[in-house]
């Protein structure tokens, strides 16, 4: 159990006093990890302040509220649904939808007019308590932990980049006239990029990859459900969340965000390809 999170397991301990550490107070060292103490406590050597700043495993600042960014995630996503329960009429201007109204029709809105914003307000946009609710249920149980290993400026990176690329594969693949809504995309990228994490700390496999299976079941045996986003941001996710965690430590950042940017890239493209094809 971890020294200062007693109801935390983990397999690492810090290479300095060899007290066993979750990834929330796991900082990285030139060799291993060592613990916030040991990093304040250490001897100076003239290094810039920061230099012994504790920070996560990918580089990110320890700070007091780990779960910070998931709160205001999971508020953001409640305050969209309850506007949308109190105006229906404005679930129409928020949803994911190539086009509308359907050829032959003259197309009054959607992404093929230009409304490109609709791949942020989807995300945070859902319409029947049950979808909510699953996924701010999902987004608390791993997206709390995810946001301690990794720091909160690249969590929110991570985020973003899986919930605009299971945006833009389902913007592809899907029929222009077919909504969709929901953080369902970021969130499956927050699990691939656990199961990458748990990869990296050694970590049984196991009960992520029963947590996958069963939303993946969920995902392809029920209808409505927009399995590309589910598809897109799983990918988006493990490419990012390899990056992040496994990315040297000399070249962090640059291989980190470089990464995230690639795979926006990718996304771009295929919104720009989409976008050919229906105009």
């Amino acid at each position: 159990m971890c020294y200062r999170h007693p109801d935390r397991e983990t397999g690492v301990r810090c290479t300095r006093c060899e007290r066993p550490i979750c990834p929330e107070c796991m900082v990285s060292a030139s060799v291993g990890f060592q613990c916030p103490d040991c990093v304040r406590g250490g001897s100076g050597t003239g290094h810039a302040p920061t230099a012994s700043q504790p920070r996560t495993m990918a580089g990110g600042t320890v700070t007091a509220d780990p779960r910070l960014v998931t709160k205001i995630l999971i508020g953001i996503n409640i305050a969209v649904f309850i506007a949308v329960q109190a105006k229906s009429s404005l679930l129409n201007d928020l949803v994911l939808i190539g086009q509308w109204p359907p050829k032959p029709y003259q197309t009054t809105m959607g992404v093929t007019q230009g409304e490109w914003y609709r791949f942020v307000t989807s995300m945070f946009t859902h319409q029947q308590f049950w979808h909510i609710g699953f996924n701010m249920l999902s987004l608390w149980w791993i997206g709390g932990p995810l946001e301690a290993a990794l720091g909160r400026v690249r969590y929110l990176t991570l985020y973003f980049v899986s919930g605009l690329a299971g945006g833009a594969l389902t913007y592809l693949l899907a029929g222009p006239s077919t909504a969709s809504l929901g953080a369902s995309g970021a969130i499956f990228g927050l699990f691939g990029a656990t199961a990458v994490l748990m990869r990296r700390l050694n970590y049984d496999m196991r009960p992520i990859f029963v947590l996958l299976a069963i939303n993946l079941a969920f995902t392809f045996g029920f209808k409505d459900i927009a399995w590309e986003a589910h598809i897109g941001g799983l990918v988006a996710g493990v490419i990012t969340g390899y990056a992040m965690v496994h990315a040297p430590r000399e070249k962090r950042a640059l291989v980190q965000y470089g990464t995230c940017a690639l795979v926006l890239a990718v996304s771009v493209v295929l919104v720009l390809v989409r976008t050919a094809q229906l105009g």
